[in-house]
């Protein structure tokens, strides 16, 4: 059975939600990632922070990076697996939530990220080709 753990990128880092987006871009910088998990002073997960929400959300806006926090781009309830968990239950969490990114939990820490470039690495073709419509079809 492959998992969670077997898929993802190991050495995923948190922003904490009081840091400021200005931040938040020269961590994605450093790390090489275009989202960071966002997590709150007990380091629980409240939300993931993206480069297209930075832009999007905040310089398109007007508003200034360094005054916005990450916590404050936050939005919705965030998704998550456990590193134990089936690779048919993290392409069914992606797929229900439409999402492309997905933090990867043990022993309530942050261990890793699976992205799409990590299913690429370890899917097959259909597989791959199923995911992506599943997840980037319209509702």
């Amino acid at each position: 059975m492959t998992t969670a753990g077997d898929i993802m990128h190991r050495g995923a880092q948190w922003i904490p939600a009081h840091e400021t987006l200005d931040r938040a871009a020269q961590l994605m910088r450093e790390l090489g990632v275009g989202a960071l998990p966002i997590s709150d002073e007990n380091e629980r997960l409240c939300g993931i922070l993206t480069d297209r929400d930075i832009v999007v959300g905040c310089v398109a806006m007007g508003r200034d990076p360094s005054k916005v926090t990450a916590g404050e781009m936050a939005q919705g309830t965030p998704r998550w697996i456990e590193a134990d968990a089936d690779i048919s239950e993290v392409l069914r969490e992606m797929e229900d939530h439409q999402i492309r990114r997905l933090p990867v939990i043990e022993n309530k820490r942050l261990v890793g990220m699976i992205s799409e470039a990590d299913l690429v690495r370890n899917l097959s073709e259909d597989q791959i080709a199923e995911w992506a419509e599943r997840v980037y079809a319209k509702s």
